[in-house]
């Protein structure tokens, strides 16, 4: 996962260069989104994640998503085709991050939240991971990609190890319509509203956090480059402690209920939403502070909604399910990531981030409807 926002790290540094506008920058990140959509429609079209053997298409996924990665390299920055390239990663991840889930959820044994929020704890300290790589690299943004791509080739070995758990259903026939259970069964379609309001916050606050602590940095230390590979550091421990709420958030949705934990993680990441604007600019050691309490309760919640569907979905069926709900969620960003530096443009940093809490109030009230749904009973051992 160190892939996906292996390029948007780099982007204070491309942009103190003057080769990369507002605009190329957002796509850095959307191109991977709208590739992952694309992927992932087509993993569920096709019933990939359930009919594939899941080590085998992870790492055809990585080893080719780690080439178009490292492509990069061999053109400018502002290039069109580092657009292309992006897209074609996020469209290989397709076969990662889904699959990923999958394959924990078959060796699950009353620990369902725990086992997917191991997996997505690995995810986010893997997103996180490419602002490290920055810092380490300090302005050689070469240094980052190539990481980066690193990573996932050590990824493709790494997965041969992994076994297939006792969960597992037997594969299905190939039939599109499978896929609509998502929308078309209630309690499925109250895990994935949860889902994309989760969404709306999640991805556009990884994308651009780091470029607003870049900002704010600069003004309250007043010294570019010591404010540059602080706010890289702050940026890693951000997104990265959003792994440690990823496993203690499953821990405990699995004793008090995937729709506690869910309701709770939303109501916190949408506070802090609210209240990040005006510290920018301001006490760096407040703002890092609340950041952290953000980071970890803005991706806490994440791995229950996948939980959540893998519960309540036809075992055969668990791998197109959470496939159709990363993509819609996905889909989703598309939006929110491009509308924060219009927003940025339009009523500054000390609001921008603001309009994020729009999602979590959403989920909240999804959640709260689920919970009260006959199917919550197959959540958490009965743990709603």
């Amino acid at each position: 996962m160190a892939l996906w926002f292996s390029a948007s790290a780099v982007v204070p540094a491309l942009r103190a260069e003057g080769v990369l506008d507002s605009r190329t920058a957002s796509l850095f990140t959307s191109a991977v989104q709208l590739g992952f959509v694309a992927g992932t429609l087509c993993s569920a079209f096709f019933g990939l994640a359930d009919r594939l053997d899941p080590r085998r298409f992870f790492t055809a996924s990585a080893v080719a998503a780690a080439v178009a990665n490292a492509a990069i390299l061999l053109v400018e920055p502002a290039s069109p085709v580092v657009v292309v390239m992006r897209f074609v990663t996020g469209f290989c991840m397709a076969g990662i991050y889904p699959v990923g889930m999958k394959l924990a959820t078959t060796w699950a044994k009353g620990d369902m939240g725990l086992m997917v929020g191991l997996v997505v704890g690995a995810l986010t300290l893997g997103s996180a991971s490419p602002h490290f790589f920055n810092a380490l690299g300090g302005i050689d943004w070469r240094f980052t990609l190539a990481t980066a791509s690193a990573s996932a080739i050590v990824a493709a070995v790494v997965i041969q190890f992994a076994g297939i758990g006792p969960n597992v259903g037997k594969a299905p026939p190939f039939r599109a319509r499978f896929a609509l259970q998502a929308w078309t069964t209630p309690s499925l379609r109250l895990a994935n509203l949860g889902y994309l309001g989760h969404m709306w916050e999640l991805y556009a606050m990884w994308a651009w956090i780091g470029v607003f602590l870049d900002a704010s940095f600069r003004l309250s230390f007043g010294d570019e480059s010591r404010a540059s590979v602080y706010a890289a550091l702050a940026t890693f421990a951000t997104i990265g402690v959003g792994g440690l709420g990823c496993i203690l958030g499953g821990f405990f949705a699995d004793k008090w209920g995937r729709t506690t934990l869910t309701i709770a993680a939303m109501a916190v990441s949408g506070t802090c939403a609210l209240l990040i604007g005006p510290l920018f600019g301001g006490n760096s050691t407040l703002l890092v502070v609340l950041c952290l309490v953000w980071g970890v309760s803005v991706v806490a919640d994440s791995p229950q909604f996948s939980a959540s569907i893998a519960e309540l979905s036809d075992r055969s069926l668990v791998g197109t399910m959470l496939t159709i709900q990363t993509s819609m969620g996905f889909l989703l960003t598309l939006l929110t990531i491009h509308l924060v530096p219009m927003l940025v443009e339009a009523v500054t940093w000390n609001y921008a981030f603001a309009f994020l809490a729009v999602g979590p109030l959403v989920g909240v009230v999804a959640m709260w409807r689920l919970r009260v749904h006959p199917d919550a009973v197959k959540l958490a051992n009965g743990n709603r």
